[in-house]
């Protein structure tokens, strides 16, 4: 990074390269509008928020090693190598430039372009909002052969910036503990989720080590969980790790790294044997789940091009039918990255990218990325071209099953599935369907529902495990068409023949119930794989549920309470002392209709677990590996995250 570090030590990060915006009064009253949500997922979004401003130092060429510590209490250090925050006397606000920075909101060097070329996380706004957000923080600076510390309480400094000691060290640390008051639906911090993160960022930004230690754990040795994540590749290590479960159809990844119309722009990209197209797209390190410009300019760059060669190759000659741009990104993974000084977000998350002239610099690099290869791969390429005309055929085929579909869920009330039990009332935003598993529990389920708002659709056996599937085969399955049909949606538009419309949908809940055991497990996973690879709109816009039936029911006398795991079930029976009975629910079939009703779905009383996507690229990751073929990572998998015994992958 020497390079880099040159570049950037012409500018004076300095006490003045801090500027405030306006005030943050704001932020504790109205904490969503800023993180995004009070739940689990605002609560890993602080950690972030912290990370991104080591990042920024990373990227502008003066930061090396990152570590995220999850300690005892869940509360959260990060610690860096970088310049430091600037503790110098701020001349407009009369403090410290590290306390503007940490209690005004909008203040940072992000805003000062000598200071960064490219930020990511909220653009500023990001550490003062956790500090506001914080019951407690403590920011302590190495900089200038000085320690500087300063602590703060729900944003407020608590005392002066201060020396506090000597060291040739240089960087920032920040610890801070949530503030119960805000986020009280949790404050334990998931690792799998830091880690997915942590991962994601190490790989979007080479040579960069990034450690996450969890204190909570502690290891047979002594030494507490944890990993390091560093990558030299970039995204060329990224794809490799993603589609390590998939058959590639080639021996390399095909990658770009450089800079176009002065836009950084990294892509990398390889084909699978597998029908899921998967593209994941950043900015700045930002996940742009709505994509924007610069995916555009990705799809016309690659369409562009292997339709070129395509055409030239002669491949194509006998073929009846025209291929569409979806063909061409069947079995496709692929990575883009950009960095932009200026991002302009859009969309309905502002995570979609809006700076025209970011499209003209990725197409550019694509095209002249993939012709080079299809050049130098002969054998790659035709590959791939037959893998198009395998899509573009399915393609047909599959619109063939889909207008059936289609045709049968525009029809009256007299065109829904036959096993459907529809609710009376009519409006989309209080009913609820019930997927359920097997005719006997559906029958239960019709029995013990509130007819008035809540529907039932029985699913036989296991539906189609459309990770495997042409997709033409997903839309002939009967099971996979009850439920298109039942929840009134249709797929495929004239701009893009995989857009949902959403428009039509009948019921804004759908919950999906399973039995208690592993098979049950397996029914759920089939379920969700169908919705994220065909319907992902339903999990993003928050529809997707899971009913969570009791494991036991606990008696003694006239007494009886339900458990939902062991630890309850445990509680209860010492509560209700020698005597006690147990019932272990194997399915939902052994509830009668009232039981099911009290414990799985009287809104009063139920608990449904709502589905929604925290990473995309870790969810496209374990689906492909909990549904794919390799069986040893998802071995691996299950002994991890079991929660029943003699599981046999």
């Amino acid at each position: 990074m020497s390079e880099k570090k040159e570049e950037f030590n012409k500018h004076n990060y300095s006490a003045d390269s801090i500027q405030a915006l306006e005030g943050m009064e704001h932020v504790r009253m109205r904490p969503s509008m800023y993180i995004g949500d009070v739940g689990i997922r605002g609560l890993h979004h602080l950690v972030y928020e912290v990370v991104d401003n080591s990042i920024d130092e990373a990227l502008a060429g003066h930061c090396d090693n990152i570590t995220v510590t999850i300690n005892e209490d869940n509360s959260i250090t990060t610690e860096d190598d970088g310049r430091g925050i600037p503790v110098g006397l701020h001349q407009k606000e009369g403090v410290s430039a590290l306390e503007v920075v940490m209690t005004k909101i909008g203040a940072g060097g992000k805003f000062d372009k000598d200071s960064y070329k490219v930020s990511g996380g909220l653009h500023g706004v990001g550490v003062s909002c956790v500090n506001a957000l914080s019951e407690h923080l403590r920011a302590t600076v190495y900089r200038d052969g000085k320690i500087w510390e300063q602590e703060y309480e729900r944003g407020k400094a608590l005392y002066p910036v201060k020396a506090i000691g000597d060291s040739d060290k240089r960087g920032t640390t920040v610890t801070f503990k949530p503030d119960s008051t805000i986020f009280t639906q949790t404050l334990e911090y998931n690792y799998d989720t830091l880690a997915s993160r942590m991962r994601e960022l190490a790989y979007l930004n080479k040579g960069i080590t990034v450690h996450l230690v969890d204190r909570r754990h502690i290891k047979e040795d002594g030494s507490f969980e944890g990993e390091t994540f560093h990558s030299e590749e970039g995204l060329k290590e990224f794809i490799k790790f993603l589609d390590a479960t998939r058959e590639p159809l080639m021996k390399d990844v095909i990658a770009f790294e450089g800079e176009k119309n002065g836009v950084p722009v990294e892509v990398a990209m390889i084909y699978n044997t597998s029908y899921a197209e998967n593209l994941h797209s950043y900015v700045n390190n930002i996940n742009t789940h709505e994509g924007g410009t610069h995916l555009s300019g990705f799809r016309r760059g690659l369409t562009h091009t292997l339709k070129k060669f395509a055409d030239n190759s002669g491949m194509l000659d006998k073929l009846k039918f025209d291929i569409a741009g979806d063909d061409f990104r069947e079995g496709l993974t692929a990575i883009i990255s950009v960095k932009v000084q200026e991002p302009q977000f859009e969309g309905q998350t502002k995570t979609k990218l809006g700076n025209r002239e970011v499209s003209a610099s990725v197409s550019q690099a694509v095209s002249e990325m993939l012709t080079d290869y299809l050049e130098e791969h002969p054998d790659d390429a035709k590959t791939i071209v037959q893998k198009v005309i395998l899509a573009a055929q399915a393609r047909h085929a599959a619109q063939k099953a889909r207008e059936m579909v289609q045709r049968k869920t525009v029809m009256s009330i007299g065109g829904l599935p036959g096993k459907l039990s529809d609710c009376s009332e009519q409006d989309p935003e209080i009913c609820e369907i019930y997927l359920v598993e097997g005719d006997s529990a559906g029958g239960t389920a019709k029995m013990g529902r509130d007819r008035a708002f809540q529907a039932i659709l029985p699913l036989r056996g296991k539906i189609l495990n459309v990770e495997k599937a042409m997709s033409h085969k997903v839309f002939e399955n009967e099971e996979i068409k009850n439920i298109f049909t039942a929840l009134g949606v249709t797929i495929g538009t004239e701009e893009d023949s995989k857009a949902l419309n959403l428009s039509k949908l009948r019921y804004h809940k759908i919950v999906i119930m399973c039995d208690a055991d592993i098979d049950g497990s397996h029914i759920e996973t089939l379920i969700l794989t169908f919705f994220f690879r065909y319907m992902k709109e339903l999990i993003e816009n928050g529809h997707i549920y899971i009913a969570t039936p009791p494991l036991y029911l606990v008696k003694k006398g006239t007494k009886k309470e339900y458990a939902w795991n062991d630890e309850e079930r445990l509680a209860l029976m010492e509560r209700y002392g020698d005597g006690a009975k147990i019932q272990r629910y194997k399915g939902l079939g052994e509830m009668n209709a009232v039981q099911l009703w009290d414990t799985t779905m009287n809104p009063e009383f139920r608990t449904l677990r709502q589905i929604h996507i925290d990473n995309g690229v870790e969810a496209d990751r374990v689906f492909s590996m909990l549904m794919g073929d390799e069986v040893p990572p998802r071995r691996e998998f299950i002994e991890k995250n079991a929660i029943y015994a003699n599981i046999d992958a």
